[in-house]
């Protein structure tokens, strides 16, 4: 269900994100509530994503300049210039790539995607350090009522998605708005997650479930 009012919660976190596209439906979109994404703060948002993103896929260096690092400090300015938070410059995703929006994209130290990352971030989207996410993930937040009316005015609504450090996201997981993964957790290849999975657990299945629990770690030393 939508929101009934703005939360200061995720206001707080957009006031520390970079680019956001700040507007009345902006506030309401993050906090959960129905709001109308067709407004033009909204969507000029959403088409410089794609001008980022078709930047971002197509880019490759030249012969003199073909090696791990160039590609690497590159990619990352690149995703820095879009983003909302980006921890480090040992970030390496994949092409391709494709976000929503990107401000409402905050993603940690060592973070690492393979192949096809699509992230769909109306609202906040949350990614520790060192996570690493396998290729043909999908993590939506944006969702719609059931009831057909508010489809047809292109009224939608969305929930906030974390995921905690150290995480291990396998290929084709898809991730649905709402959803809480804590620390050190282990999603299996192909599973639908519904339901927040609590820390240093191991989920599989549609929908994911914990299946076991693993070593809790303390915290990382850099």
């Amino acid at each position: 269900m939508a929101a009934p009012e703005k939360s200061p919660l995720e206001l707080e976190k957009a006031s520390k994100l970079a680019n956001v596209p700040h507007c009345e439906q902006y506030e309401r979109m993050i906090s959960g509530m129905l709001y109308d994404s067709l407004v033009p703060e909204l969507t000029n948002s959403r088409l410089a994503a794609r001008k980022s993103m078709l930047k971002f896929n197509n880019w490759f260096p030249e012969e003199d300049d073909f090696n791990i690092e160039t590609i690497t400090k590159r990619r990352a300015e690149i995703l820095k210039s879009f983003l909302g938070h980006v921890g480090d410059d040992e970030i390496f995703i994949e092409p391709p790539f494709r976000v929503d929006y990107g401000p409402n994209l905050s993603v940690g130290k060592r973070f690492y995607a393979n192949f096809n990352l699509t992230v769909l971030d109306s609202a906040i989207v949350t990614i520790g350090d060192r996570v690493m996410i396998g290729p043909n993930v999908m993590i939506s937040t944006a969702t719609h009522e059931t009831e057909v009316a508010s489809r047809r005015d292109n009224i939608e609504y969305a929930h906030p998605i974390t995921i905690g450090d150290d995480c291990w996201i396998g290929g084709g997981v898809i991730i649905l708005g709402g959803v809480t993964i804590g620390d050190g957790c282990t999603i299996g290849a192909g599973s639908i997650v519904t339901r927040d999975v609590p820390s240093w657990s191991v989920a599989v299945g549609t929908p994911a479930r914990v299946v076991k629990k693993v070593e809790a770690l303390g915290k990382f030393e850099e």
